[in-house]
């Protein structure tokens, strides 16, 4: 068993409880929060188990590093502290630990990554002999293995096209959404997550890895970006209202261009309510979906809907997020001390895993 240890219990968090625990090969041994009002909390019931799991939440990173853990699911956000999310992932590395996380964009293409990111991990990796694996969904296996598989089932292949398209209504984050994604801004408001060159930052290193893979060279990576107000205030669930006139959808486009043409495209389609821009793709049904175009001979397309906690799709999202980097920590740790990516890491069955609940 490799005793595992969950950094940060929040969105993603909670969901890498449930993935650790049910996981045949894993076994947590420490869950590191910090937030004060978690410290001493039951495992189980920060992860929404249902049942206790005899492991406390403590808020000591340096002391759970100390008893020397295989592997760390770094769960805690890179959004908005991108710099104390790198040093904490050194940390792990240099402990000697497994460490998978979704936070550190720039390293889903490690290749791609600035120098000022790539080589402290690196420095870790060899002082320490960990590793480190940086997925999620989108970016993630939405953008990479997915689009990727399903590539070779076609004859001729003229454009992939991988699009996210989401509700995030049902997004319980509103500093991600309002101030990074600006839903709910006046529409002269610029979100950071959108400045240019920030998608190229976040998702451009999709872009690579799938042109790596594929075997083609990219003259450049361009951007697009439409924004579209509110017709009419909406209220949501979890993050208040948004008020008409603001900005309620965004839709733009991190294209990969090869022979002058867009060939390999990631598009964000993002609402915050249904009836603005509906023009604009929608998910088939439900709050949002994953989907793979590939443009050619024949014309494939595949649609991801994923739920979780009572039918929630932003959740279900991340929780795939999460069983991807979850179930590859025991290959990581055969696999030995390295900086890994996609196409490194095999998506593989869920051995051990089928109609198997722990109790």
């Amino acid at each position: 068993m490799i005793s595992t240890v969950v950094w940060g219990t929040g969105n993603v968090g909670r969901l890498a409880l449930r993935a650790v625990e049910a996981h045949p090969a894993l076994r947590l041994t420490a869950v590191i929060v910090h937030d004060p009002g978690k410290v001493g909390r039951d495992a189980g019931d920060l992860g929404g188990l249902g049942r206790d799991l005899g492991i406390a939440a403590t808020g000591d990173a340096d002391a759970v590093l100390a008893t020397g853990p295989r592997a760390v699911v770094y769960a805690a956000s890179g959004d908005i502290r991108p710099d104390e999310a790198l040093a904490d992932i050194v940390k792990a590395i240099r402990a000697g630990a497994v460490v998978v996380t979704p936070a550190l964009y720039a390293l889903y293409d490690p290749r791609g990554a600035p120098p000022e990111i790539r080589e402290p991990v690196l420095a870790a990796i060899a002082d320490g002999g960990g590793s480190l694996f940086v997925s999620g969904v989108d970016p993630g296996w939405g953008n990479d293995v997915l689009p990727l598989l399903v590539s070779g089932l076609g004859t001729d292949v003229d454009a992939i096209r991988c699009q996210e398209i989401f509700d995030y209504s049902t997004y319980d984050q509103p500093d991600s959404v309002r101030y990074l994604v600006g839903m709910g801004q006046p529409m002269d408001y610029e979100p950071p997550m959108l400045a240019p060159t920030v998608p190229t930052m976040v998702w451009g290193g999709q872009v690579r890895l799938m042109a790596r893979a594929l075997g083609v060279e990219l003259d450049e990576i361009r951007e697009t970006l439409d924004r579209r107000p509110l017709d009419a205030t909406v209220g949501t669930a979890s993050m208040g209202e948004f008020e008409a006139g603001t900005q309620g959808a965004v839709r733009f486009e991190v294209q990969g261009v090869v022979g002058g043409e867009p060939r390999i495209v990631i598009e964000h389609v993002t609402r915050i309510h249904p009836s603005c821009a509906p023009d604009w793709p929608a998910p088939p049904d439900g709050d949002g979906a994953h989907r793979v175009i590939i443009e050619g001979r024949p014309r494939i397309e595949v649609t991801v809907e994923a739920t979780d906690e009572h039918g929630n799709r932003t959740a279900g999202g991340n929780a795939t997020a999460v069983g991807r980097l979850v179930s590859a920590i025991d290959w990581l740790a055969g696999a030995g001390p390295g900086l890994y990516d996609a196409l490194d890491v095999p998506l593989r069955p869920a051995v051990g895993r089928l109609g198997r609940r722990r109790p």
